[in-house]
């Protein structure tokens, strides 16, 4: 019985040496893309096949043999074999990457072409505020000028108003000048009116005196008669 147990020790031993867990953890891996892989139930090609995996099949490598050409790994589904270490990547491999980057490609250039489109629309609504703002400009240089039009006018119109209350003044002024040259006149002639009424009742009560007087202060003459 022992002896039995010793054989079955010896036989199993370099099986079990090989089955020694690796030191690492866990990792995912990737079949590469060069060839098909075997999944033996052994760390052995003289295992049974369990299946085959195609390029980029994403395993989970559980330990390696004790020589690392052959490592236990899980597929996504659970199915569990050993497969040859040398066609494990910890990278994908490029027809399972290429996908991915199409995919990036285009979604890069569909928002390329959302950002030049975003790009066309600001640029046009830079173009309509340049417009605007350029209109505003020309509306502010106008309203400008005319209020400094308004400004010249309302100046003339200030300067105008008080020629027009100088005016006013001077032609209250002159009104009243006036008034009282036409007061003096109306004296004036009313006093030669008077002076020249005087003169001719002065005139006719001299020529009466005259008339009257004067005769007398001549002698009579004596009138000699032929008979005497």
């Amino acid at each position: 019985m022992i002896r039995l147990l010793l054989i079955l020790l010896l036989s199993a031993g370099p099986l079990l040496l090989s089955l020694t867990p690796a030191a690492h953890a866990q990792e995912s891996r990737y079949i590469s893309d060069e060839v098909f892989v075997v999944l033996h139930a052994g760390p052995g090609s003289n295992y049974r096949w369990i299946g085959k995996l195609i390029p980029g099949t994403e395993l989970t490598e559980k330990r390696r043999s004790t020589d690392g050409n052959w490592a236990e790994v899980a597929t996504s589904r659970g199915t569990e074999g050993w497969v040859q270490a040398e066609y494990l990547s910890t990278e994908p491999p490029a027809q399972v990457r290429l996908p991915a980057v199409v995919r990036q490609l285009e979604e890069a250039q569909q928002e390329s072409a959302e950002l030049r489109s975003r790009l066309s629309e600001l640029q046009a609504q830079q173009s309509d505020v340049g417009s605007q703002l350029a209109k505003s400009n020309a509306d502010l240089q106008q309203v400008s000028e005319e209020l400094a039009q308004l400004r010249q006018i309302s100046g003339s119109a200030v300067e105008t108003a008080e020629n027009n209350r100088r005016l006013v003044e001077d032609s209250a002024t002159m009104r009243t000048t006036l008034d009282t040259l036409e007061a003096d006149n109306q004296r004036l002639q009313d006093r030669v009116r008077s002076s020249a009424f005087m003169d001719g009742a002065f005139a006719v009560l001299l020529g009466v005196i005259i008339t009257l007087v004067v005769p007398r202060l001549w002698p009579k003459r004596k009138s000699s008669s032929s008979w005497a």
